[in-house]
Parts: C-alpha cells; sequence; structure tokens
C-alpha cells in the first residue's frame, strides 16, 4: 500500500510539475511577444516584429482627421467605393476617431450595420451625437479597450482600420479579437500611409510597408488577399482568415 501510495505522489507531482512547466514557458512566450527600447520621438518605446509601435493621436487631433482637403490627399471616396460591402454587410471601423469612414460607409449599408469602434470617451459621444444628427440608427459606436475591440462575436463582414493599425499598443491581443469577430469569410482591411515611400510627408512610425504588414497579420493567422493600388499615398490591404496562429 505504501509503494502504491508513493507511486500514485510522485506521478501527481511530475505531473504537477509539468504542467506548471508548461504554464511558464506559455506565460513567458506571451511575455517576449514584445520588446522595448527606449522610445522614439513619435514612438512608445514597444517593438513588435522589429517595428516600434507609434504613440496614439488623441481625440484633440480630430480637426485634422477632418480638414476639407482629405479627400484629394488621400482619395476616401476611391477607399470606400472598393470596400467589399453589401446593403446588408455589418462593417466595424476600429479606431474610428471622429467617424469620418463611418459616416461615409453607413449609406452603403443601410439594411447593415456599423460599429464605431473607439477607446476615447469623448470620441465614443462625439460618435453617438453626430450619428443622431446625422439619422444613422445603423451606426453604433463601441467602447473597445487597448486589448479588445469588445465586438459581438462571429457578426462582422469587414473589419477596417484606417492609419489605426500602426498605433495598437498590443496588436497581438487585438488582432486575435477582431478573428473571433469576424465571420468564417470576413475580412481585415488596412488602410495604411505607404512606408516605401520617403517622399509621403508622414513621420516613419505612422507608416507601413505591405512586407511589414504582412509578417505581423500572417502570424496572427491572417493572409493578404488583395494589395489595392489605386490610393495616391496609402495602402489598401485586404486580409482573410485562415488556420488558427501558432
Amino acid at each position: 500500500m505504501k509503494t502504491s501510495i508513493g507511486y500514485f505522489s510522485l506521478l501527481f507531482f511530475l505531473c504537477f510539475a509539468l504542467s506548471c512547466s508548461g504554464q511558464s514557458s506559455s506565460k513567458k512566450s506571451k511575455e517576449e511577444v514584445y520588446t522595448y527600447k527606449n522610445a522614439s520621438f513619435d514612438g512608445i518605446g514597444k517593438v513588435y516584429m522589429g517595428r516600434e509601435i507609434s504613440f496614439v493621436m488623441g481625440f484633440e487631433g480630430m480637426s485634422w482627421l477632418e480638414r476639407s482637403s482629405r479627400e484629394k490627399e488621400e482619395n476616401v471616396s476611391k477607399a470606400i467605393e472598393n470596400l467589399p460591402v453589401e446593403p446588408n454587410s455589418v462593417v466595424a471601423d476600429i479606431g474610428a476617431g471622429s467617424g469620418y469612414f463611418t459616416f461615409r460607409i453607413a449609406p452603403r449599408v443601410p439594411e447593415g450595420k456599423v460599429y464605431a469602434v473607439e477607446i476615447q470617451d469623448s470620441a465614443i459621444k462625439y460618435l453617438s451625437s453626430k450619428s443622431k444628427e446625422l439619422g444613422f440608427s445603423q451606426v453604433e459606436p463601441i467602447m473597445g479597450t487597448e486589448t479588445s475591440p469588445n465586438l459581438p462575436e462571429n457578426t462582422v463582414d469587414v473589419a477596417l482600420m484606417v492609419d489605426v493599425y500602426h498605433e495598437l499598443e498590443y496588436p497581438v491581443e487585438m488582432l486575435a479579437g477582431i478573428r473571433k469577430a469576424l465571420k468564417p469569410k470576413g475580412k481585415l482591411i488596412l488602410i495604411e500611409y505607404r512606408g516605401e515611400d520617403d517622399w509621403i510627408p508622414i513621420k516613419p512610425l505612422h507608416k507601413m510597408t505591405v512586407n511589414q504588414a504582412k509578417i505581423e497579420l500572417e502570424a496572427n493567422g491572417f493572409k493578404l488577399v488583395q494589395n489595392g493600388k489605386f490610393l495616391s499615398i496609402q495602402h489598401f490591404l485586404v486580409f482573410e482568415q485562415v488556420a488558427k496562429p501558432l
């Protein structure tokens, strides 16, 4: 009997040790996803896959988002025209800001919905007020967090981030949240200033190259299916889900 008790005690100890080792390894690997350095002028000192994450533009920058020259500079109408949406589509404008894209997308989905995701109280209040003012009942502001868009699971046809992805403090966690929100055939679209072109007058950390975007998105369960080259100074990158990331 003693031998039996001793055997099971030893077995329990080994299983417990292996379990703790696995948890420790998992925790360690998750912590090592990000590294840190002295922050650049427009960065936060946090690095993901070789790219320093930029600081978030506060809602105080709303006037820049709503500047009268934006349509001409960025071909916004062309970008919205190329969104793969139907009248009943559900779109998530993640990092909606002032709703510059949200309220231009809404007329394209009269029978659908536009989730306007923000992490700033002032932006949520503004989006709520303006959607009522414009009569867009299909627009629903969503308070997200730095790690989650807080969207309903398996509901979104198109998730859109316009000049937002490079500012995500937790890109791995946010992309996991977006995957959960997307329908099986849902798409994630990144519109980012072209990092390949030095002549574009945008700070370096607020740009993305196609290669860097592919590396990061592929590591999180997405594949690039379209590289739209119809915008003047931005990429229009369409991603779809693949097998769950390792």
